[in-house]
């Protein structure tokens, strides 16, 4: 590479870093390709892959390191995250800037971290700003993990469930995405072995691996839960996080020539990797390269040629492009030049005497690829992909799922037609859903249905030959959580701006209603309000009320909601919708207790009273009092096994129709009763003043003469009713009628 006069003008201000181990190591952004990080004696860092000449990376004298040694360092979305003197720094190469993380108050030697490169997603940016930070070679039980969730800005203690518990040293802490776990590696006793950190691989550790010395681990870009774990003399490999570490054969064609790297009786000096590829130089001047295939991975010697360097690094700079990168120093000027070797994979390939076949492969394709989706509970999803072998060749598919625990599939593959030039085309149809739903795992198996999990699905073809560098396995991101897209609708086909009864842009002209003091209960406690209360109108959230006719029982039509099948816990709430809530403003209040617990906790504490569920199949209403004016609604899902989205809205109505209440046929007997009510009194009042008078005394006689009367006409006609009846108690000294006779009544 050239020198650009603007670097070689003076040099860098600040102390030059430098890097601890005795071997270089090359960092490369994952998502973006031309931004990397040399290691070595000298650091450099580039935003345009080396291209031009570059001046020794320093620290700024401001931030006081002590030695400006530098021991880890990682990419996050935007920042570099370095650690230097056992300090967290961050450096901001889009502004040029530096700054000291806060939260960290022990040393450090390591950070950690994932990215994903789906950079149109939401996930992505957040899990790419997951970092840890820790201390390796610590004891666990003692030692300080901390984590971030912004980048590396502030970080906080990151507690480990029952770290204190755990024997051994740290070899190092990381968020396997594909798992959604995060394991940390345990070191004891010359083995290393992974504990994870979520059910169900938190009941075991993952199979032990010798540990014969301090090993870098290297995640593979891509969400697939690939890692390699390297030192000098050991290369061991995982295709799933952990559980299964194996080591790293050297083939010859077909044939085996070593189990591993050791035996090869090689000294690794650096190694590359890309999402499908990997690469190893040693100070033997020995280039090895492999696919990432499935266990077990394997690697080929190339011929001897002299590319070592005490200062050389690896890097791909695209598929089947391998990069001997070598700094040089330039006595008359401070910036290096860059040598680079340039290694064309598949040409090597294609010599005969590595006897090595030609591609089998003709077309893979899949429209997913690169592509994130969501499968939310109780939902499902399809996926096709297209596959095309060479004439006379035939293919064993592949289908991989990074987090089996979650993600179920079940995959068909078929003959799907011919090519214009007459080779077969095969169609494989996989078929995703919770690994729960299937019902064909223990439920000690799989996680917990709860929690949102993300993996990765992976195409691949398992007889792959090695020459097929240009093939690259098909991947895709499935995230089992919540579907961002998913929300609840209120269907709204009249509303009370469409009938003229209220209007839209007075709405949004900082309307605001109010509620009447005898109708409002600040505290849900059944007490009315001491003074009314003015609600602002949102019409940008709320829209236009639905209009609703007082006198008609009411429901909501809400789209994109189902009826759980089970008899949940009741619901003791006025207003309230058990299947989703239906609560008065402001808060809503939950009690709601799931059936699908199985723990013995959630019993039933009201198990008489009647589930009122508004919707479904169920005839329940909303009834409104005779009063006019909007009601405003929030309304929840609160069936966690519905979704795992916080499915929630607000909505309006305008109830209409309420006119004050005509005197008709009840206003009559009120007005009838009241009207007696007040005879009475008056009667009783001027009875005692009328009896005193001469016309009093003349009524008064009149009344007592027409009792007596009554008496005497009362008493014959009972002793003739008593001598003529032959039903009831007979009266003393009475006969009865002779058998036969006739009694008249």
């Amino acid at each position: 590479t050239g020198k650009i006069l603007l670097n070689v003008m003076q040099d860098v201000e600040g102390d030059h870093l430098s890097f601890s181990s005795t071997t270089p190591r090359l960092i490369t952004h994952p998502c973006k390709k031309n931004i990397a990080l040399y290691l070595g004696k000298q650091v450099f860092f580039t935003t345009d892959n080396f291209e031009t000449s570059l001046l020794p990376f320093a620290i700024p004298t401001s931030m006081q390191v002590r030695v400006p040694e530098v021991t880890s360092a990682h990419f996050t979305a935007s920042q570099l995250l370095l650690v230097v003197a056992q300090k967290v720094y961050i450096y901001d190469y889009e502004n040029n800037s530096w700054n000291v993380t806060f939260g960290i108050k022990h040393p450090v030697t390591h950070v950690s971290g994932d990215n994903c490169c789906y950079t149109e997603t939401l996930f992505c940016i957040e899990h790419g700003n997951l970092v840890f930070a820790y201390f390796r070679g610590d004891q666990i039980s003692q030692t300080y993990i901390y984590y971030s969730n912004n980048g590396g800005f502030i970080f906080s203690k990151y507690h480990y469930d029952r770290q204190a518990e755990i024997t051994g040293s740290l070899g190092g802490i990381l968020q396997f995405f594909s798992l959604s776990q995060v394991g940390m590696l345990v070191v004891d006793q010359g083995k290393g072995m992974f504990k994870y950190s979520d059910h169900p691989l938190n009941r075991s550790l993952g199979l032990s691996f010798d540990y014969n010395g301090t090993l870098d681990i290297l995640i593979v870009p891509g969400q697939r839960g690939i890692l390699l774990l390297w030192f000098e003399h050991s290369l061991l490999f995982s295709y799933n996080a952990g559980q299964l570490v194996d080591t790293v054969r050297v083939k010859q064609g077909d044939q085996i020539l070593f189990s591993s790297m050791f035996e090869a009786n090689v000294t690794i000096h650096n190694i590359a990797v890309n999402e499908n590829e990997l690469a190893v130089i040693t100070r033997e001047d020995n280039l090895y390269y492999g696919n990432l295939d499935v266990v077990p991975s394997s690697v080929i010697k190339f011929a001897d040629q002299p590319i070592w360097s005490e200062e050389a690094a690896l890097m791909f700079r695209s598929p089947g492009m391998v990069e001997i990168l070598t700094p040089l120093r330039d006595a008359a000027f401070p910036a290096f030049d860059f040598q680079k070797c340039l290694v064309n994979i598949q040409a090597l390939l294609m010599d005969p005497e590595f006897h090595i076949g030609k591609c089998n492969i003709e077309f893979l394709m899949g429209e997913f690829v690169h592509r994130m989706y969501n499968i939310d509970m109780n939902s499902h999803l399809k996926l096709t992909a297209l596959l095309i072998p060479q004439p006379g060749t035939s293919l064993i598919p592949l289908v991989m799922v990074s987090n089996p625990y979650s993600l179920g599939f079940q995959a068909n593959f078929y003959e799907s037609g011919h090519t214009l030039d007459g080779n077969t085309k095969y169609n494989l149809d996989i078929h995703l859903k919770q690994q729960q739903h299937w019902g064909r795992t223990n439920l000690s198996f799989t996680s917990s249905l709860k929690r949102a999990t993300i993996s990765t699905l992976t195409v691949d073809i398992a007889n792959k030959e090695i020459s097929c560098v240009d093939v690259k396995p098909l991947s895709t991101l499935i995230s089992i959580g919540c579907d961002l897209d998913k929300k609840i609708v209120i269907q709204n086909k009249i509303s009370a701006c469409s009938k003229g009864i209220l209007d839209a842009s007075a709405l949004q002209d900082n309307y605001s209603f109010i509620i009447e003091k005898e109708f409002y209960d600040p505290s849900f406690q059944g007490q009315p309000s001491s003074q009314d209360l003015r609600v602002p109108y949102s019409y940008k959230q709320l829209g236009c009320p639905l209009l609703v006719y007082y006198d008609t029982p009411w429901k909501p039509v809400v789209d994109s909601v189902s009826q759980p099948p089970c008899t949940p816990q009741p619901h003791l709430e006025g207003t309230g919708v058990l299947w989703f809530a239906l609560c008065p403003l402001p808060t809503p209040r939950v009690n709601y207790v799931s059936c699908h617990d199985s723990n013995g906790n959630a019993t039933l504490r009201w198990p008489d009273v009647q589930y009122q569920i508004l919707g479904g199949r169920t005839p329940n209403q909303i009834i409104f009092s005779h009063n006019n004016g909007i009601y405003i609604f929030y309304i929840s899902i609160v069936d966690p096994y519905y979704s795992y989205c916080k499915l929630e809205t607000l909505f309006s109505i305008y109830v209409y129709g309420a006119f004050p209440i005509p005197l008709g046929f009840a206003g009559l007997i009120i007005l009838l009763f009241i009207s007696s009510m007040l005879g009475s009194v008056w009667v009783a009042y001027k009875t005692p003043k009328l009896l005193r008078t001469g016309r009093g005394h003349r009524i008064r006689r009149f009344v007592v003469q027409l009792c007596g009367r009554c008496r005497t006409a009362c008493g014959c006609f009972q002793f003739h009713a008593s001598s003529t009846s032959t039903v009831g108690t007979e009266p003393p000294g009475h006969h009865p009628t002779p058998q036969g006779g006739r009694a008249d009544h």
